[in-house]
């Protein structure tokens, strides 16, 4: 039993190995019938020639989500950039089922603004007009925004492209000169930056339900400690250090407590602690391995990975009374549970045939779907409108960054522009904007 933990250390020590930065998004599925939109493009200028385009990222972030095929620029037959330039026979022609237009522009105190409009060709009705600003520094900020507001009006879900990725990786791995860091980076992968580096592993990260902060696992002081950091500050807190393991740190939904695996009783249990003056709590009691803890939505129970039953499957334990109930009982390994907003659903790490893969579970049916089809899928996080999970994987040898809906038909890669990246947190809904202000009837 003891060698399940040590095995699952040293398989999260291996995984972080060397990467620059994530590279271009591969999509490799998308829905059968997606919905035909036309992003044209934004009208804007000179000042923002050496940008990409506002209109390039909406259509990439709607692209990528496997729902909304964007036409080509070079078949669109006007380039209207507001609604009295819009002709929607031209666009029913081509089959287009929802149009975007817009402008960019500078506003007196130097920020940017865009304006957008968003139509329901086949009614001929406008269903949304909106402006979005914000420094010039926030410009993919202000066009994921778009992004997120064009996919709720059209799908009824909120939109989770103005979110952020966490994720591990390191440089010459194995060698005398190895150093990790923890990167940031958009949901797209654009934009990384290193939230801390060390010469020693950095694992578990993830995020507070505010997106303010982050706990992961660092070696710096040469054995596993729990660390809280400010991600705006970079200020830093070692909250335990105890002997033995202290290992997979997760914020409850309020963000007042933590869950955590301490051996400091000598075996691998669950903990909580509360963040405000740092007491804990030990909820498991077993002589098996019980790790990997994460909240139900309503944080009134934990779920975790234990081998209490001869091999490591999930368990479901309540917080009030510690009783503990066994949720997944297909396959000979399952893992790293996460629950989707609801609470009915669960996805996890599931081996099958010797292979690991992303599998996702009906709790009320028992009814287990495997979502990917790659080798040694690990490490799910779901996005927090539930529609998407990011994991890691391997390419060709090399650990790389992949997302998969959650039923399965959509399906991209985040390859890493050299080496491997590991250990990816989603991080929850962030406001890094101003609320878009409405400019006309909807």
């Amino acid at each position: 039993m003891k060698l399940f933990y040590l095995t699952l250390l040293w398989a999260f020590g291996q995984a972080v190995l060397a990467a620059e930065s994530l590279d271009t998004i591969i999509i490799d599925a998308g829905y059968d019938k997606q919905t035909r939109i036309a992003v044209v493009p934004f009208q804007q200028g000179p000042e923002f020639d050496n940008m990409q385009t506002v209109s390039e990222i909406i259509g990439f972030d709607l692209s990528r989500s496997g729902q909304f095929a964007p036409l080509a620029r070079d078949d669109m037959l006007s380039l209207p950039t507001e609604p009295s330039q819009v002709f929607f026979r031209d666009w029913r022609i081509l089959g287009v089922e929802y149009l975007l237009v817009g402008s960019t522009s500078t506003l007196a105190n130097g920020n940017t603004a865009v304006r957008y409009y968003l139509f329901d060709v086949f009614n001929e009705r406008q269903m949304v007009t909106r402006e979005v600003s914000g420094t010039r520094a926030q410009w993919r900020d202000i066009a994921h925004r778009v992004s997120d507001d064009v996919f709720e009006a059209i799908t009824g879900i909120k939109g989770a492209f103005s979110t952020r990725i966490l994720y591990v990786l390191a440089k010459n791995s194995g060698s005398p000169s190895a150093s990790y860091s923890l990167e940031m980076a958009d949901s797209d992968g654009e934009r990384s930056r290193t939230l801390f580096s060390s010469d020693e592993p950095i694992l578990s990260a993830s995020w507070s339900p505010d997106g303010k902060s982050a706990a992961y696992v660092s070696f710096e002081t040469g054995r596993p400690s729990i660390v809280l950091q400010n991600i705006a500050s970079g200020s830093r807190e070692l909250i335990t250090q105890f002997s033995g393991i202290n290992g997979s740190p997760m914020f409850s939904p309020d963000g007042q407590q933590m869950a955590m695996v301490l051996s400091r009783d000598g075996n691998p249990e669950l903990y909580v602690m509360n963040l405000q003056d740092r007491r804990l709590r030990r909820l498991t009691r077993h002589h098996a391995i019980d790790t990997e803890p994460s909240w139900s939505e309503d944080g009134r129970h934990l779920l975790f990975t234990s081998d209490r039953g001869g091999r490591p499957q999930i368990y479901q334990l309540e917080l009030a009374t510690n009783l503990v109930e066994r949720l997944t009982f297909q396959g000979d390994y399952n893992a790293r549970a996460r629950l989707l907003p609801g609470g009915k659903h669960l996805v996890f790490v599931h081996r099958r045939q010797g292979v690991f893969h992303i599998a996702w579970q009906d709790l009320e049916r028992d009814d287990v779907r495997v979502l990917t089809k790659t080798n040694l899928d690990e490490s799910p996080s779901l996005a927090p409108n539930g529609t998407m999970l990011i994991y890691a994987t391997q390419d060709r040898g090399r650990g790389i960054l992949a997302v998969v809906s959650i039923d399965g038909r959509v399906k991209y890669r985040l390859p890493s522009s050299t080496g491997d990246v590991r250990e990816p947190a989603w991080s929850p809904f962030l406001d890094v904007l101003t609320t878009g202000a409405a400019v006309g009837a909807e």
